[in-house]
């Protein structure tokens, strides 16, 4: 068993009404109404559906204008819709209650079943003593259409099999309509017990007829004792089982009988003797029950009352109201737009772009990002044209444009020249060592005596050349002679003291050692 809730803000079973964020003062009366009328209308109808079918199958008419099926199968019809009764509780209670339905059976939430077996221990004394005592008590005799004939084994056997089956949903059902809606509607206007079990016992004893005085104040002390324990132990376990095990004990004792289940009396018609007997009985089963509710502790407060649920707007995720399909308390542009900020269709985000640009760029068509190059050139930077030469130095007058690879003007029958550049071959004249047929310096060979070795002569090329020997070209008509009067001059050379090229160097005397050199006389 569970022990009992610590919590002191937990409520009492007479109080579960108000165990619900959405209760208000009008629904316990609303709900009573509503679970009165609904359970008169379809007892109405299923008696009148049941004797149409016995009329048309030609069962005999009772004196209430019924059908008759037999003592047995009345017996049963009117248990089962008496126990029709229990779902419609629930329905009340989750629909207008607005509370879950399992609070009607115990604080819980639940029904307690190991605790139901307990007080269905406790109440097997108190039945078993009632019928002993009842026995020996004088003017008892049933006179309501039974008799004293016994029933046989077989009849008997069937009808315990069939009240087995039907007296626990009956008398729970009416558990569930006294000491449950009605006990919680009363306690939810009624803080103390005392007052909120009085509304349930006297609707309960009306409820079975007005018989004898003694068998209404029966009824009144069975329905006052079954409210008191279920409050004190939290649920409806012990009513439960004293109402199930009473009910079997009388509606087991009339079936022993020929046409006993056919009597029309109810506990509202015991005699004084018999409704004392059964006064003692309940009292000794809340002793009984008290006495195991102090050893077994079963929980008799609700777990704290649920927080009420604030409103909040339709869509909304608490606690932020947003309109659907936004993602947190912020406003969001249309869907398609990533971020805050207003975008073209199909740019990425952050930035509005034009559609198939790359970034902030917006480059031909055909460029490699993030550079916008020449069509089918990679790189930020131009190249220059196919073919081009590099820019170098002026060429001379009337000499052909250099070809490829930076090569001399070629003229008419004349040689290619080295690479152009300051100091050139071009520039300084053809070298007079081609023009003599002599070797450069350092080769050996002989010398005519005083001859004159001019620059070119000399095989050495002019300041800066890179390529080779010069190859003179012949004379041109129109030429103007050279400072050596041999090659012709180009535009701009200017004639040395001594009528040499100053561009070329000097030559050196060869020493009298020198291979090759002049002999001094």
């Amino acid at each position: 068993m569970t022990a009992t809730s610590p919590d002191p803000t937990g409520l009492p079973y007479h109080r579960m009404a108000r165990y619900s964020p959405h209760h208000r003062w009008w629904r316990p009366l609303v709900g009573t109404v509503v679970l009165t009328f609904v359970s008169l209308l379809a007892t109405g109808v299923l008696y009148l559906i049941t004797d149409e079918i016995g009329w048309a199958a030609g069962y005999p008419e009772l004196p209430d204008g019924g059908a008759d099926f037999g003592p047995l199968a009345n017996t049963g019809l009117d248990l089962a819709f008496i126990a029709l009764d229990l779902p419609l509780v629930l329905l009340v209670v989750l629909w207008l209650g607005r509370r879950p339905a399992g609070t009607v059976a115990s604080v819980t939430g639940r029904p307690r079943w190991r605790w139901l077996g307990w007080c269905l221990l406790a109440a097997v004394p108190p039945m078993v003593l009632l019928p002993v005592v009842a026995g020996f008590l004088p003017g008892d005799e049933g006179d309501g259409g039974g008799s004293d004939v016994w029933a046989g084994w077989q009849t008997f056997l069937v009808s315990l099999a069939m009240l087995a089956v039907l007296v626990p949903l009956q008398s729970a059902a009416e558990e569930y309509v006294f000491r449950g809606w009605l006990l919680q509607a009363a306690g939810a206007y009624l803080r103390s017990p005392w007052l909120a079990v009085l509304p349930q016992a006297v609707l309960f004893a009306a409820a079975h007829g007005w018989g004898t005085p003694w068998g209404f104040a029966d009824l009144l002390v069975f329905a006052v004792v079954a409210g008191l324990l279920t409050i004190r132990t939290g649920g409806l376990e012990a009513s439960i089982a004293l109402h199930a095990l009473n009910n079997l004990l009388a509606f087991g004792v009339s079936a022993a009988y020929v046409d006993g289940l056919a009597s029309d009396e109810t506990a509202a018609d015991a005699s004084w003797q018999l409704a004392l007997v059964d006064m003692v009985s309940v009292l000794l089963f809340a002793a009984i029950v008290l006495r195991l509710a102090r050893r077994r502790h079963p929980q008799h407060l609700s777990a704290p009352t649920p927080e009420p649920i604030h409103a909040s707007p339709q869509g909304a995720y608490w606690p932020y109201g947003q309109v659907p399909g936004a993602y947190g308390p912020y406003q969001q542009q249309a869907p398609a737009g990533y971020g805050p900020y207003p975008q073209q269709s199909g740019a990425p985000w952050p930035y509005p772009q034009q559609p198939g640009a790359h970034g902030a760029y917006t480059p031909p068509t055909g460029a490699q990002w993030p550079y916008a190059p020449p069509q089918g050139n990679p790189g930020p930077y131009p190249p220059p044209p196919p073919n081009a030469t590099v820019p170098g130095p002026a060429a001379a007058p009337g000499a052909a444009p250099s070809g490829p690879g930076g090569t001399s003007p070629a003229g008419p029958g004349a040689a290619p020249s080295g690479a152009d550049g300051p100091g050139s071959a071009a520039l300084g004249g053809a070298s007079g060592a081609a023009a003599s047929g002599s070797a450069a310096p350092g080769a050996p060979g002989p010398a005519e005596p005083g001859a004159e070795t001019s620059s070119a002569a000399s095989g050495s090329a002019a300041h800066g050349d890179t390529s080779g020997p010069a190859v003179p070209r012949p004379a041109v008509p129109g030429d103007a002679p050279g400072p050596d009067g041999r090659s012709p001059a180009a535009t701009g050379d200017a004639l040395g003291p001594e009528g040499t090229d100053p561009a070329a160097p000097a030559p050196a005397d060869p020493s009298p050692q020198q291979p090759g050199g002049a002999q001094e006389s």
